[in-house]
């Protein structure tokens, strides 16, 4: 398969888009409010960031046996999937606040946890949303080799394993991320449809400074403060990692990979024929959207539809906006992807995973007829 270079969308059940555009914007007028963050927001983003202080300062403190350290380091990693998911995410899409330095403060909180935040911009931003699924421009799909998470991406021998290795792999990704990825995208000359692609002077010295800030507070006064030895450490490391990794990994996964979300093949001229929002009804998909605990830690990314549709919207809104999103869908006889439960989401992840390790089936080509040599002469 040819990647496009540049994809464009066409205008296909269009006033769908014009309809759920107008509902959400009078929901937002007539009760007066702002499409940002509200009160519960911050409110949610400083108990997290106090949560994960606490338990920082629990695990300086060398108060505990190895088993109580190792539940720390555990406690660790899901808080800092929480500042991922309920303060960085938001910020770096802009969704916070109206003004744009709050917004970048915020968005910082993901540099604080080792991802940079302008990369996230330029590789989940720009070129996830906009090219949700799409082969060679959507570059979530390729977030490693060893997995095939596209019908049209190359199929390798060893991903008819996949659905047994996959969830471990997920479990390594803050540990490529912070110590590889980052770097990697940014001496990467081509994302996506950027060909050639240079980052200025500030962006390079704010991911060294900021790597080294991650790098201090996680790994150096650590090591200079606890009384452990190098492999309790390291195992300390790698369960803070694996946990913030796997929950990660996960929840992200279940939004675009799974049963009935679809990876459209723009045509030749790069062209695909659904308008852009409904392209995203068509490739993304929610779940447990009625769990309140759940949602309220993975800042709203069970409501993946909404947020791909509304990105700038704050994530505290979806659960109310996603009715409005699935009405309107029916109305105009468009998919609402959803699963009712997590649970349903990871078993319907888990089937798509052995389904897009199987061998692909290359469709035969007929043979061509010989030609009449008595005829020809």
């Amino acid at each position: 398969m040819t990647n496009p270079t540049r994809v464009t969308f066409g205008q296909r059940d269009a006033s769908f888009a014009e309809d759920l555009k107008r509902r959400v914007s009078e929901y937002f007028e007539t009760r007066n409010l702002s499409q940002r963050a509200n009160k519960a927001m911050y409110v949610k983003a400083l108990s997290i960031l106090g949560f994960t202080a606490g338990v920082y300062g629990l695990l300086l403190s060398g108060h505990f046996n190895a088993w109580g350290m190792l539940g720390l380091a555990v406690l660790m990693g899901v808080a800092i999937a929480g500042i991922g998911f309920c303060i960085g995410h938001d910020g770096v899409h802009g969704s916070y606040s109206d003004d744009a330095k709050v917004n970048t403060v915020v968005g910082l909180a993901f540099d604080l946890i080792g991802a940079n935040s302008y990369m996230w911009r330029i590789t989940h931003n720009v070129l996830h949303h906009t090219y949700t699924n799409i082969q060679g421009m959507d570059e979530d799909l390729t977030v490693s080799p060893q997995l095939r998470l596209s019908p049209h991406s190359e199929w390798k021998g060893y991903h008819r394993f996949q659905h047994l290795y996959a969830f471990v792999a997920y479990s390594l990704t803050t540990v490529f991320w912070v110590f590889a990825k980052d770097y990697k995208y940014f001496f990467q000359k081509d994302l996506g449809p950027y060909k050639g692609k240079k980052h200025a002077g500030v962006e390079w010295a704010r991911l060294l400074a900021m790597k080294a800030v991650y790098y201090g507070w996680t790994l150096v006064i650590p090591w200079l403060v606890l009384d452990v030895t190098w492999w309790q450490f390291v195992v300390g490391q790698l369960a803070m990692h694996m946990t913030a990794g796997f929950i990660l990994g996960i929840v992200f996964q279940l939004a675009h990979v799974v049963e009935n979300a679809e990876f459209p093949v723009p045509d030749t001229d790069g062209k695909v024929e659904d308008a852009w929002m409904v392209h995203q009804l068509r490739t993304t998909a929610n779940f447990a959207r009625k769990n309140r605990l759940l949602s309220w830690y993975v800042g709203g990314l069970n409501f993946q539809v909404e947020h791909h549709l509304f990105p700038k919207v704050c994530s505290i809104h979806y659960p109310a906006l996603s009715e409005i999103v699935k009405a309107t869908a029916e109305e105009h006889g468009l998919p609402y992807i959803e699963a009712k439960t997590f649970r349903s989401a990871v078993a319907s992840h888990y089937r798509m995973l052995k389904l897009l390790g199987r061998p692909p089936v290359v469709d035969a080509v007929p043979e061509q007829p010989k030609p009449d040599l008595a005829v020809a002469a």
